[in-house]
Formats: C-alpha cells, sequence, structure tokens
C-alpha cells in the first residue's frame, strides 16, 4: 500500500496495543515510524531498474527477518522513553506494526517477498488498490481521535473502530474479488477464450470496478466488470502477446526476472525507436504500464541487448481515465480509453 496507508495503520496499532500504558502521541508517533520502516528498502539502488523493482518488498517485507529486528528495535524505544518496565508492550506494538506492513502490502497486486528467506515468492492477493482512500480514511480518523481525546476513553473507542472499519473494507475487497473472478471465468468460457491464467484485480482507488487480464497462448485479453453492471458478464480485448519477441529475449536476465516476478503477465514488444520492451501487465491497463522496460535494441536487422535496462512504462491520462472509470464503475458499459 501506499505510505500514508502504511503509517496510518502503524500508528493505530501503536495507540490500540500501548493504550493507557504511555502518552498518545508517543504510541501513535513510534508506530508510524514502525509502519514505514520496511519500505525505506526503495532507497537502495540494485544497480538497474528491473533489480529495483523485484527487490523491493524484498528482506525488509519479510517476516522472519521483522520479527528478529523487532526484539531490538523494541528495546531501544522502550529505553528512550524512560518506559523499560513496559518492553514487552512495546515489543508487541512495535511488532504487529512491523509485520502488518508486509501482509498489508501482499493484498495489493504488485508481490511481497514475505516469506523469505525460506522462499522469494512474490505473493500478491490484488484485492486491493494500491491507493484507496477508503481503508485509509478510518486508520486517520481513528488515531486522530485518539491524539484529539488522549485523555478520554473515547479517543481509543474510535481508533479501535477505525481499526475495525479498515480492516472490514480488506474483507470486503477479498468478497467482491471473488464476485469478479467468477464472473470473468463464466464469461471466458462463453467466449470460448482458454485462459492459462486470469488476472482479477480493483482499478483505481475502488473496489467496485474491477480489471480482467487472461492470457491465452500467443494472446491476452483484457476486460472489466462493475459490481454494479446490470448484466453480469465481461467484454474482452484481444492484444498481442508478442511471442516471437519474447523467444528472442528469453535468455536475458532482466527479462527473465520480469518474466517471473509478474507471474507470467507480461507482454513483450516493440516501440517506435526499435527497443524491444517487456512489461508487467498486473499495474496500468492498455496502453500505459507503470512498469515496462527496454532490455534490447534492433540494430543491422541483429537484436543486440542493451547494456542495462531501460524503466520505459507510460503514463496514462489521468483525467479521462479516471472519468471513464467513474462511468463504467457506475454500470455505463462505455468501451475503455485506448
Amino acid at each position: 500500500m501506499d505510505s500514508v496507508s502504511q503509517i496510518a495503520l502503524g500508528a493505530a496499532i501503536g495507540v490500540a496495543v500501548m493504550g493507557r500504558r504511555t502518552a498518545v502521541w508517543k504510541a501513535a508517533l513510534w508506530g508510524a515510524v514502525a509502519g514505514t520502516l520496511p519500505d525505506l528498502d526503495v532507497l537502495i539502488d540494485h544497480g538497474d531498474p528491473i533489480r529495483n523493482m523485484v527487490l523491493h518488498r524484498a528482506q525488509t517485507h519479510a517476516l522472519f527477518w521483522l520479527t528478529l529486528f523487532s526484539l531490538p528495535f523494541a528495546a531501544a524505544v522502550a529505553r528512550l522513553q524512560g518506559e523499560w518496565p513496559a518492553w514487552k508492550r512495546w515489543w508487541l506494538a512495535l511488532w504487529l506494526a512491523l509485520v502488518t506492513h508486509p501482509l498489508l502490502d501482499t493484498l495489493t497486486v504488485y508481490g511481497t517477498q514475505l516469506a523469505l528467506p525460506l522462499t522469494d515468492h512474490p505473493f500478491g492477493v490484488g484485492s486491493v488498490f494500491i491507493i484507496d482512500p477508503l481503508y485509509t480514511v478510518p486508520l486517520l480518523v481513528g488515531t486522530a481521535s485518539a491524539l484529539a481525546w488522549h485523555k478520554d476513553r473515547r479517543g481509543r473507542v474510535a481508533n479501535i473502530i477505525g481499526l475495525a472499519l479498515s480492516t472490514a473494507y480488506l474483507g470486503w475487497g477479498m468478497v467482491a474479488q471473488q464476485q469478479a473472478a467468477r464472473v470473468a471465468q463464466a464469461s471466458l468460457a462463453a467466449q470460448g477464450i482458454f485462459a492459462e491464467r486470469v488476472l482479477v484485480t480493483p482499478t483505481a482507488f475502488n473496489s467496485v470496478l474491477w480489471r480482467v487480464v487472461a492470457m491465452s497462448g500467443d494472446s491476452y485479453h483484457e476486460g472489466f466488470y462493475s459490481l454494479l453492471d446490470a448484466t453480469p458478464s465481461v467484454r474482452f480485448d484481444r492484444f498481442a502477446r508478442g511471442t516471437a519477441l519474447a523467444g528472442a529475449i528469453a535468455n536475458d536476465e532482466g527479462a527473465q526476472r520480469i518474466a517471473s516476478f509478474s507471474q507470467g503477465f507480461y507482454k513483450v514488444d516493440e516501440d517506435d525507436a526499435g527497443r524491444v520492451r517487456i512489461t508487467d501487465l498486473r499495474m496500468g491497463q492498455e496502453p500505459a504500464y507503470t512498469f515496462s522496460f527496454a532490455v534490447a535494441q534492433w540494430r543491422a536487422g541483429s537484436l543486440v541487448p542493451l547494456e542495462a535496462p531501460l524503466l520505459v512504462g507510460g503514463r496514462p491520462n489521468v483525467q479521462r481515465v479516471l472519468s471513464w472509470q467513474w462511468q463504467r464503475a457506475l454500470g455505463h458499459p462505455l468501451p475503455p480509453p485506448r
């Protein structure tokens, strides 16, 4: 999730666990710090943009390493605050703030390697968008209430309610995802599309309009389903997957990393400059994707690997896409902007 959501979750957990054992502002502050620490790995340069992508949410998001780190971290905080007798409670609060960070990230589609060092599999449920105000606002309101009413029980109650509402929203997202997945599978079968793998994930800032990507042979199909659609069906558009070009760059390390990290949801194509690029299809929508990397270049009729991959991901016309998305979420059968 985004940094604001992680800070808000960490602060809310800190306040809820510490209760009256320390000042509300201290619990919120240190909970927020713990909630954002795992994302400091974005400051690490792994050498190229593909490595930076696939190695984000790795060791610093692993439950095992975070648990080990939580012990000296909690001891240091308890000493610093002069509250050593409460260090076990500080440890519980900070441990929960740390480990809920990758657990929340796992519900997005990106991919979180939370089981390191046992496996580097990038877990990604894809039931919540990386930024969703309906998740974040209850946490912010609850924590703000606890800070404003720090001498009143109502503040702590409001904080608990904020945590409960935000958690319930995550549960709702999973239920909605399953409904969208059922409709998607039925629509694929009705249209005679055999899908090797199917991705169902929410569009930006909501859990009503869902994007579906189905990988099928040399093609992939993209469609959208709103929970408010009058008819439970998905209309799919077909696109070339770039199988021939994918074979040409099969030995490229960067391409192999993206193919694995995207769990097979990728395409390979050539841009106007003659560069061959591999694109993660999970984040974005046709034709604009966040993570697209040029890995090779046509020169004198030969495909030559680039010295280092280049991030060439495009950004959509945000105003146009959000306007379409709002109308489509309400159930209007509008074709997506291309």
